[in-house]
C-alpha cells in the first residue's frame, strides 16, 4: 500500500521543500505544481533543492487565481503525473505548501491501508448544508461568472445581479448533483483515475470551469458519480473564521494541533519554526491508532469566533465597537441603580455603603456632574466628574466606569432630574438591577420652600420625564432585572425591596436587614399631593397616598424565603 502526495505550491518555497522531503524520505512519491505567478530563479532553486530525490517530480506549471478552474486544472495535472508515474500508489493525498503532517507518515499509510477502498473527501449537497460562508450556494452552479471576484469585485457583483434580474440559469449535466466541500481530499486510485478518465470528462470540465470556487465542488460533485465508498470528511485539518478565510496556525497552537489527531493541518505559518521541527522530527508518536477528531478543538475554536465577533462584555475599542443588537450586555459586570431611595432616606449613600460593604455613588447622571463616591472628581480610569465630558457618551462612560471597577460591585442614584441619555442602554442591558420608586421625586419638593406655583410646573415636568423612563423600562426590548413599586408601595414595606437591593450588591454575604434607615419625615405628604391634584397637576405616578400618613402606619416585615 503506498500513498501519494500531490502538492500545490505558490510560496514558501523553503517550507515546500522541506514538507516534500518529509514525504519522499517515508516513501510517499510527491507531484509538485508550482504556480507560474513564482519567477523562473525561484522555481530553478527549489527544482535544485530536491534534484536527488527520484519520487519528486514537477508537473506543467500554470498561473492560478484563487476561486478559479486554474486550480483544478492544475490539481489535475498533478494528479495525472502520480497515477502515470507511480503505478504503486493507492491513495492521492492533495495537500498545500502550508499543509504540515501532524503524525508519523506511517501512521497514515496504515490507516489508509486499513481501507483500501475508502475516499476521504468532504462532499455535502447545497440544500442538506449551507456550506459558503457570506458567498454563493446553488446559483454558484447555475449563473455564470465572468470576473475575477478579488480583482474585480463590483463587477462580479453587477454579473451576479444582472443573472438574477435577468432569471438566468446554466444548466447542469445530466447526472450531476452539485456537492461542496472541502478542496483537501485524499482518493483512492479507482477514484480519481475514473474521474480523470471519464468519457464525459470534456463536458464536466466545461461546466465546472464556469463554476463559482470549482474547486470546492469538482472532486466534491464526480466522486459520488465513481467512489465505491466515501466518508464524508477530509484527512486534513482546516478552520475556516467567521467570514470564511482560513484559520492560520502559529506556534502557540502545538498542543492545539496535537489534540486534533488528525494526520495534517493547514494553513501553517512559514516562520512556525517550532511546529515544523516539532511535526517533522523524528518523535514517537503520541496518539498511534487514534481515530482523526478535530471536533477535540470545535470548541475553541467556536469560543475565538465569538469573541472576534462579539468580543467582550463592556470591552469597546476603536477596532471593534459591536452593534447593539448583537448583544444584550452594554457593560462587563452587573450594576446596580437605585431610583427614588436617595429622595426618602436620610444620609442613604453612606448608609447603604457601610452595610453592603460595596461602592455606591450619588447621580452620576445629574445635569451638573458626576456624583462619584465620597465627592471625587476623577474615579478609576480617569473618569472625570465633569457633566460635559460624560455626557459626550453617557453610554461610554458607564461602560468604562464598570469596566474599570471590575471586582467590585457598582451602584448609583437615577431619577427624572438626571440627564436621560442612558436611559435605553441601562434598559436593555443584561448586567443592570434597576429599583424604581416612582413619584418619589415629589418628596424633595415637598421639603423645598419654594412657590406652589413652581413646584407644580416642576413636579410636573418631572412627571413628564419618569413616564417616559418607565415606558422604556417596560418595553418588550428591556433586558436588565427591574423592579418599579410606587411611593406609596414602598412606604409601607421597606424592607423586603431594601433587602432585595443589599442582596444584589453583596450577594456573597447577603446580610440581614432588621431596620430601614432613617426615611425623611413625611407628615403631611399627603396633604401636599392632595394640593397638587387641586392646582390641576394629578402627581399619579406617586400612587394612591393617604393624606393622614405617618411613620407609625408603615408595617416593615419581612416576607420569609
Amino acid at each position: 500500500m503506498s500513498l501519494g502526495v500531490v502538492m500545490i505550491v505558490h510560496e514558501a518555497l523553503h517550507r515546500a521543500t522541506q514538507l516534500a522531503r518529509h514525504w519522499a524520505d517515508h516513501g510517499c512519491p510527491v507531484v509538485l505544481h508550482v504556480d507560474q505567478n513564482v519567477d523562473q530563479d525561484s522555481y530553478s532553486r527549489f527544482v535544485d533543492s530536491v534534484s536527488d530525490y527520484k519520487n519528486i517530480l514537477f508537473c506543467d506549471r500554470r498561473h492560478c487565481e484563487w476561486g478559479t478552474w486554474s486550480l483544478v486544472e492544475a490539481s489535475q495535472a498533478a494528479s495525472e503525473m502520480m497515477l502515470d508515474c507511480f503505478p504503486e500508489v493507492q491513495h492521492v493525498l492533495l495537500a498545500s505548501g502550508s499543509c504540515l503532517p501532524l503524525r508519523p507518515i506511517a501512521e497514515m499509510t496504515a490507516y489508509l491501508s486499513d481501507r483500501p477502498t475508502t475516499d476521504f473527501i468532504e462532499s455535502v449537497t447545497t440544500e442538506d448544508v449551507p456550506w459558503a460562508i457570506g458567498g454563493l450556494n446553488e446559483e454558484r452552479f447555475t449563473l455564470r461568472f465572468p470576473f475575477s471576484w478579488r480583482r474585480h469585485r463590483r463587477l462580479f457583483d453587477w454579473a451576479v445581479g444582472l443573472q438574477r434580474r435577468l432569471g438566468y440559469r446554466r444548466r447542469i449535466p445530466l447526472g450531476v448533483t452539485p456537492h461542496l466541500g472541502s478542496q483537501w481530499w485524499c482518493l483512492t486510485r479507482h477514484t480519481l483515475s475514473a474521474i480523470l478518465t471519464d468519457p464525459r470528462r470534456v463536458v464536466n470540465d466545461a461546466y465546472f470551469s464556469k463554476v463559482w470556487i470549482p474547486d470546492e465542488s469538482y472532486y466534491q460533485t464526480l466522486s459520488r458519480q465513481h467512489s465505491q465508498k466515501i466518508e464524508s470528511r477530509s484527512l486534513t485539518l482546516s478552520k475556516f473564521d467567521f467570514q470564511g478565510k482560513p484559520h492560520v496556525f502559529y506556534d502557540d497552537h502545538m498542543q492545539l494541533l496535537r489534540r486534533s489527531d488528525c494526520f495534517v493541518a493547514r494553513k501553517i505559518w512559514p516562520q512556525a519554526d517550532r511546529l515544523f521541527n516539532s511535526f517533522l522530527s523524528a518523535s514517537p508518536s503520541l496518539s498511534a491508532e487514534a481515530e482523526p477528531n478535530p471536533g477535540k478543538i470545535d470548541r475553541i475554536f467556536s469560543k475565538a469566533t465569538l469573541r472576534r465577533t462579539k468580543g467582550r462584555s463592556g470591552l469597546l475599542m476603536q477596532s471593534r465597537f459591536p452593534h447593539q443588537r448583537w448583544g444584550s450586555r452594554v457593560t462587563a459586570e452587573p450594576y446596580v441603580v437605585l431610583e427614588g431611595y436617595t429622595e426618602l432616606f436620610r444620609n442613604f449613600e453612606p448608609w447603604l455603603a457601610d452595610f453592603s460593604r460595596t461602592r455606591v455613588h450619588g447621580h452620576l447622571f445629574a445635569t451638573d456632574r458626576a456624583h462619584f463616591e465620597g465627592g471625587e472628581t476623577e474615579y478609576f480610569g480617569a473618569l472625570p466628574s465633569s457633566a460635559a465630558l460624560r455626557d459626550y457618551d453617557t453610554s461610554a462612560f458607564l461602560t468604562n466606569l464598570i469596566w474599570n471597577t471590575q471586582g467590585e460591585r457598582q451602584c448609583f442614584q437615577f431619577g427624572p432630574a438626571d440627564t436621560q441619555d442612558i436611559t435605553w442602554n441601562i434598559a436593555r442591558d443584561d448586567n443592570a438591577r434597576i429599583h424604581v420608586i416612582t413619584g418619589a421625586w415629589a418628596v424633595p419638593l415637598f421639603l423645598s420652600k419654594g412657590a406652589f406655583a413652581e413646584i407644580r410646573r416642576e413636579a410636573a415636568r418631572l412627571q413628564k420625564i419618569e413616564c417616559e423612563h418607565l415606558r422604556v423600562l417596560r418595553s418588550d426590548h428591556a433586558r436588565a432585572r427591574i423592579r418599579i413599586q410606587t411611593l406609596s408601595e414602598f412606604v409601607l414595606n421597606p424592607l423586603q425591596p431594601l433587602q432585595e437591593v443589599v442582596d444584589q450588591l453583596a450577594p456573597r454575604d447577603r446580610p440581614q436587614l432588621t431596620s430601614p434607615p432613617e426615611m425623611v419625615h413625611l407628615g403631611g405628604f399627603g396633604d401636599f399631593l392632595q394640593n397638587l391634584k387641586n392646582q390641576g397637576m394629578h402627581p399619579h405616578l406617586v400612587g394612591d397616598f393617604p393624606t393622614d400618613f405617618s411613620p407609625q402606619r408603615a408595617t416593615p416585615y419581612l416576607v420569609p424565603k
